[in-house]
């Protein structure tokens, strides 16, 4: 066994990489070999710590020194100092963590101290790509215990007990599905993981899978045990190159470890498990649709019931839960039922995994107790918003979901909460919005994602969304008319009732909730021809104020010459000429322009 008087680990999640991480560990291999010292310092690979913005991140134990947004050339001053002659590099400690001693956690970083890492309790700890790390922190001692201690029915009363709901956007109880499967009978069985992460600005599973790859696997043959299937598939993004090259080194090792395959754990029960790479379209997020896709169909949902439960897969009875319900499964049997339930709200246990991005101070991964509020989650994880502005809105719940607004920060997030708000959990995305976004352009976005994104089986989806995003952008573009609001009200209202799926169900949501709590600015862009955060580009008027000194720079790059005045003397916009390019403003030094 090798024994090692420090390691350092180097984040090789994919935000690291494209900043650069791999060049890091290149450097270090390089230097310490250089140095005598590549038998006592192991370098290892992790997975995505979750501070995305502060990245890339080397973190030294045994001290737990924290350093953020490492280059290749600070590599060099760490190995000497650092790694040859004890002393932390302080200019590349994290700044919560620069003003005291070096912290010995993440818990000693803002960011970290109001989380609860349970899905993600392995991600930036372990190398991913090495099985033996994994079963060093109680890896497959869950899959052990179940297949030696406990009946499929015992797994299953274990995650009903539990509460665990699943994480994906739908909230439904996990052991429920698990028994309307083992309750049913037939021959062949499949365990399926969705791991099709298509909300923009999502990455929570991306980031399990990998940093965790094998919580998946083994949760997955847990799944297989309690309903009795022998096979499983992995439908993950072929957008996620490193996610699935993790995933295919984790099944091949856990298969030479007999951790899949026959007869696991020298009992009869046999799993193995497939991976099928999605091609980007997200629809193939809905159940039904996604395992259509799998057996090598076009990516369309069909009518329920009957439910996968009963006839799914290759018409098979099949369970499909998202890649962050399978990591919360291995710590309930370990650690039990009542454990899990402890922790989060009366209907809503356990955690959450968030992507937290948008006009954030800290963009990255969180995981927080169900229950938590959101000021917690904006202000103290996440640090605020940049350049001290203003607050406006969360958006939760990805294309599906709803915008949160500032007045009522203080909810807390839980799936009843939020649907009670006209949002939703959803599979995690959480975008902060400050006072210059406008709200009207944020559903057309959305609208828009979804419009692109159906698969036009059914009407109400194919052509009422459409429809709605009509009306937006005439809005948006300054020729929005009354009885509009009313129109958008009314096919959003129909949508959700006639939609085959539940992705065309909830495609009126961030136009709904976004009329619900910023109406007004719906009003101005109809009734005033405004956009009141001066960001819709038809609607911009630029308006030259008596700060103007006549110095004609404004003038000189205006292309189409509507900026008139005499040196020395206040100019003036001609709005009938005007293009709204903004090049006037960007050239005023004495801050004379502005916009509205």
């Amino acid at each position: 066994m090798d024994l090692y008087r420090a390691h350092v680990l180097v984040c090789g999640g994919t935000g690291c990489t494209s900043s650069g991480s791999a060049a890091l560990i290149e450097r270090f291999d390089t230097l310490l070999e250089a140095n005598g010292l590549a038998k006592e310092i192991k370098i290892v690979r992790t997975g995505c710590f979750g501070l995305c913005e502060a990245g890339p991140i080397v973190i030294v134990y045994p001290e737990g020194t924290f350093y953020s947004r490492v280059k290749a050339d600070d590599v060099d001053e760490i190995v000497t100092e650092h790694l040859l002659k004890g002393r932390p590099v302080r200019r590349l400690i994290h700044t919560d963590a620069a003003a005291s001693a070096a912290p010995t956690s993440l818990n000693h970083i803002q960011f970290y101290e109001k989380q609860r890492r349970i899905a993600l309790r392995n991600c930036g700890v372990i190398d991913p790509e090495n099985i033996d790390e994994y079963i060093a922190f109680d890896g497959y001692q869950a899959l052990g215990k179940a297949l030696t201690e406990m009946t499929p029915e015992g797994v299953i009363d274990q995650i009903k007990k539990s509460g665990l709901r699943g994480r994906g956007g739908g909230g439904f109880p996990t052991g429920l599905k698990w028994e309307f499967a083992y309750k049913s009978k037939a021959d062949q069985k499949y365990v399926c993981c969705n791991a099709d992460e298509g909300d923009p600005g999502a990455f929570m599973d991306r980031s399990v899978l990998e940093g965790d790859p094998h919580a998946v696997l083994e949760a997955m043959a847990i799944a297989g045990y309690a309903i009795g299937a022998n096979e499983g598939w992995i439908y993950v993004r072929a957008e996620y190159p490193i996610a699935v090259k993790r995933l295919n080194i984790a099944i091949e090792q856990a298969r030479q470890y007999n951790l899949l395959g026959q007869n696991i754990f020298g009992t009869n029960f046999s799993f193995d498990i497939n991976i099928r790479l999605g091609a980007g379209a997200f629809v193939c997020g809905e159940e039904t649709a996604l395992m259509a896709s799998i057996e090598g169909r076009r990516g369309e949902p069909r009518p329920r019931p009957p439910f996968p439960a009963v006839k799914g897969l290759f018409e098979s009875p099949t369970i499909l839960n998202n890649v962050e319900t399978y990591a919360n499964v291995c710590q309930i049997i370990i650690n039990g039922a009542d454990w899990f339930a402890s922790m989060g709200s009366e209907k809503s246990k356990g955690t959450k995994v968030f992507a937290l991005g948008g006009k954030i101070n800290n963009t990255g991964l969180v995981e927080i107790e169900m229950g938590t509020p959101l000021r917690d989650i904006i202000f103290d994880i996440g640090g605020g918003i940049p350049n001290g502005k203003k607050f406006k809105a969360v958006q939760t719940g990805g294309p599906s979901g709803g915008c949160i607004p500032a007045s009522l920060i203080d909810t807390p997030i839980e799936y009843d909460s939020l649907i009670a708000i006209g949002s939703m959990m959803g599979s995690g995305g959480m975008i902060v919005m400050d006072e210059d976004n406008c709200m009207v352009d944020i559903a057309r976005f959305f609208l828009d994602f979804t419009v692109d994104e159906s698969c036009g089986k059914c009407p109400p989806c194919r052509i009422g969304t459409r429809r709605m995003l009509e009306i937006l952008e005439r809005i948006v573009e300054g020729k929005g008319e009354d009885g509009d609001i009313e129109k958008l009200e009314t096919l959003a209202k129909n949508i959700k009732a006639t939609a085959l799926c539940g992705l065309g169900q909830t495609a009126p949501n961030p136009v709904l909730s976004t009329l619900r709590y910023f109406r007004d600015e719906y009003e101005a862009h109809i009734k005033e021809k405004r956009c009141p955060a001066g960001q819709c580009q038809a609607l911009l008027r630029y308006f030259i104020t008596d700060k103007c000194v006549g110095c004609t720079a404004c003038a000189k790059v205006c292309p189409v010459g509507c900026i008139s005045g005499k040196v020395k003397e206040r100019h003036v916009i001609d709005q009938s000429k005007c293009i709204k390019c903004g090049q006037c403003q960007a050239k005023c030094r004495f801050g004379a322009i502005t916009r509205g």
